[in-house]
């Protein structure tokens, strides 16, 4: 059986996450939905990432074995089987039969959009988070630079998270304005559940001047779930990228 890894954006406003649901629509069930329509029989699809309801992606990347060969047509027929739901797949090519499109990922780069501005959202709605005050990028980053290295995140961790450990290695965390949007990238092996969300929401409160700086260590060093700022919403956050050696 041919195993093809997947390269696919999704709008995740109308999902409920990643991860199949019984009843529920969801950008992995969608997207078995359609292989099962190409292949003529059942397909699972394996994701590198699980990401939440609202959460949006421009570079997941999952895998699927099908009963034939489709050569060169497998994006283009995924694709017409997907239609009219936000989801594309971007690029599908032939793998070995020992790549797992989640336990073979090296890294995974997580990009949060804020528009700082008073007007509200127009073509942006639904894809970014709206702040009003003025936000003070900077002295995010300067923040920011608390949480880089390996931790327990247990301050950022979701009270639902399944995860094995809070002990996570965060590589990268960089805060850079563009006129009036600032972007929050982010890269590690893996994350626990809602951690870029609870880290961006606490580095607005800084951004806000609501709080200095080196708040950001102090509540990581407490790890405790209660001393975390305000969750940020799903709407502007992405799966960016994921790497693979």
């Amino acid at each position: 059986m041919p195993r093809y890894r997947l390269l696919i954006e999704y709008h995740g406003g109308p999902f409920q996450g990643w991860q199949k649901l019984p009843g529920k629509p969801t950008v992995q069930g969608m997207l078995e939905e359609a292989a099962a329509q190409l292949d003529g029989r059942p397909v699972n699809i394996f994701g590198a990432g699980r990401t939440d309801s609202g959460v949006h992606a421009t570079g997941q990347v999952a895998h699927m074995d099908l009963e034939t060969d489709r050569g060169s047509k497998v994006a283009d027929a995924m694709n017409f089987h997907l239609r009219p739901h936000p989801i594309a797949v971007l690029k599908a090519e032939r793998v070995t039969d020992a790549f797992h499109a989640r336990f073979d990922a090296t890294q995974r780069h997580y990009r949060y959009i804020v528009i700082n501005r008073r007007a509200d959202l127009t073509v942006d709605r639904g894809l970014a988070w709206r702040v009003p005050s003025k936000l003070d990028a900077e002295q995010m980053h300067d923040a920011a630079q608390a949480l880089v290295g390996t931790h327990d995140f247990t301050t950022f961790r979701d009270t639902d998270c399944q995860a094995r450990t809070p002990v996570k290695t965060l590589n990268e965390f960089t805060v850079s304005r563009y006129g009036e949007r600032i972007e929050f990238t982010c890269r590690a092996q893996s994350f626990i559940h809602r951690q870029v969300r609870s880290m961006v929401g606490s580095l607005i409160e800084v951004g806000r001047g609501k709080r200095n700086p080196d708040w950001l260590a102090d509540i990581l060093a407490a790890v405790d779930r209660t001393q975390c700022g305000p969750i940020a919403p799903a709407d502007g956050l992405y799966l960016e990228k994921v790497d693979y050696d």
